[in-house]
């Protein structure tokens, strides 16, 4: 066994980064994070679970050596506005706070309250933050979707 075979990492991966000759890797649960020296057709906001080994001789890029589970995750912004539910819990949290909630099943629920001229760039900023999909890796879903109103936004981690 070479010195990099040694060194295997079985993880949960999110894709983060991906070009026709190589692919960025962040482990959802260590934050490490995986430069690959190709890409063996990884697209950006895939999730993977798999194995990840150090190419020789430096070391400092890695290959993908196996892939378990391979699925897309996706944010999307929704034009339905927060339940009735997310609405009062914003409403009961000074602004700039965030509460979570678990979901009936598979997920979770995040609900931020912020002034209501800063919603828009809000939501802009959950849609385009990498720590939205990591998030959504580790809860095991495929799906985040966004709803807002003024001085409100919903961040819904669905299955």
């Amino acid at each position: 066994m070479s010195q990099g075979e040694d060194r295997r990492q079985d993880g949960r991966f999110l894709v983060t980064h991906a070009e026709t000759d190589s692919a960025v890797l962040k482990d959802v649960d260590r934050g490490q994070v995986h430069t690959l020296s190709g890409n063996p057709g990884v697209e950006a906001g895939d999730f993977l679970e798999g194995t990840v080994a150090p190419e020789p001789p430096m070391e400092v890029t890695y290959r993908l050596v196996d892939v378990e589970i391979r699925r897309s995750l996706s944010v999307e912004e929704s034009p339905e506005p927060p339940t009735r539910q997310e609405q009062e819990l914003a409403a009961e949290q000074p602004e700039g706070e965030l509460t979570t909630r678990e979901r009936a099943g598979k997920g979770e629920i995040h609900v931020l309250s912020v002034p209501a001229e800063r919603t828009e760039a809000a939501v802009e900023d959950v849609m385009n933050d990498e720590a939205t999909l990591v998030r959504a890796a580790r809860l095991g879903v495929d799906r985040v979707e966004v709803r807002s109103d003024p001085g409100v936004v919903s961040v819904r981690y669905l299955p």
